[in-house]
Protein backbone atom coordinates (compact mmCIF):
# COMPACT_ATOMS: atom_id res chain seq x y z
CA UNK A 1 0.00 0.00 0.00
CA UNK A 2 2.71 2.54 0.52
CA UNK A 3 4.24 1.78 -2.82
CA UNK A 4 0.63 2.63 -4.36
CA UNK A 5 0.29 5.80 -1.94
CA UNK A 6 3.75 7.01 -2.92
CA UNK A 7 3.62 6.67 -6.35
CA UNK A 8 0.07 8.59 -6.42
CA UNK A 9 1.48 11.04 -4.59
CA UNK A 10 3.81 11.19 -7.52
CA UNK A 11 1.44 11.55 -10.11
CA UNK A 12 0.10 14.46 -8.18
CA UNK A 13 3.05 15.91 -7.99
CA UNK A 14 4.51 15.56 -11.78
CA UNK A 15 0.83 16.85 -12.89
CA UNK A 16 0.45 13.62 -14.81
CA UNK A 17 -2.84 12.15 -15.09
CA UNK A 18 -2.36 9.27 -17.70
CA UNK A 19 1.30 7.83 -16.74
CA UNK A 20 0.24 4.00 -14.67
CA UNK A 21 3.02 2.55 -13.38
CA UNK A 22 2.94 -0.01 -16.26
CA UNK A 23 4.01 2.50 -18.33
CA UNK A 24 7.48 2.65 -16.84
CA UNK A 25 7.87 -1.11 -17.45
CA UNK A 26 6.72 -0.85 -20.76
CA UNK A 27 9.44 2.08 -21.74
CA UNK A 28 12.39 -0.21 -19.44
CA UNK A 29 11.79 -3.07 -21.77
CA UNK A 30 11.38 -1.12 -24.82
CA UNK A 31 14.73 0.35 -23.65
CA UNK A 32 16.66 -2.74 -23.48
CA UNK A 33 15.48 -3.74 -26.99
CA UNK A 34 16.81 -0.25 -28.03
CA UNK A 35 20.53 -0.75 -26.05
CA UNK A 36 20.96 -4.10 -28.26
CA UNK A 37 19.88 -7.01 -26.01
CA UNK A 38 18.60 -9.88 -27.16
CA UNK A 39 15.25 -11.16 -26.31
CA UNK A 40 16.27 -14.27 -24.23
CA UNK A 41 18.14 -11.76 -22.10
CA UNK A 42 15.11 -9.28 -21.81
CA UNK A 43 12.58 -12.13 -21.33
CA UNK A 44 14.87 -12.63 -18.33
CA UNK A 45 15.06 -9.56 -16.61
CA UNK A 46 11.06 -8.52 -17.55
CA UNK A 47 9.77 -11.83 -16.53
CA UNK A 48 7.95 -12.81 -19.52
CA UNK A 49 7.60 -16.14 -20.56
CA UNK A 50 5.57 -15.69 -23.89
CA UNK A 51 7.50 -14.18 -26.33
CA UNK A 52 4.75 -13.18 -27.99
CA UNK A 53 3.85 -10.75 -25.22
CA UNK A 54 7.31 -9.77 -24.95
CA UNK A 55 7.69 -8.72 -28.61
CA UNK A 56 4.47 -6.09 -27.67
CA UNK A 57 7.92 -4.04 -26.39
CA UNK A 58 9.63 -4.18 -29.73
CA UNK A 59 9.57 -1.15 -31.78
CA UNK A 60 12.04 -2.05 -34.30
CA UNK A 61 12.75 0.99 -36.36
CA UNK A 62 14.52 0.42 -39.83
CA UNK A 63 17.00 2.79 -39.53
CA UNK A 64 18.25 1.31 -36.22
CA UNK A 65 18.85 -1.94 -38.15
CA UNK A 66 20.68 -0.69 -40.78
CA UNK A 67 22.76 0.68 -38.52
CA UNK A 68 23.71 -2.46 -36.41
CA UNK A 69 23.91 -4.48 -39.63
CA UNK A 70 26.85 -1.31 -40.57
CA UNK A 71 28.80 -2.23 -37.48
CA UNK A 72 28.63 -5.95 -38.24
CA UNK A 73 30.03 -5.12 -41.48
CA UNK A 74 32.66 -2.66 -40.57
Amino acid sequence: MAVRQAWERLIVRAQLKDLRFHDLRHEAISRFFEYGLSTPEVSLISGHRDLRMLARYTHLRPADIAKKLRSISS
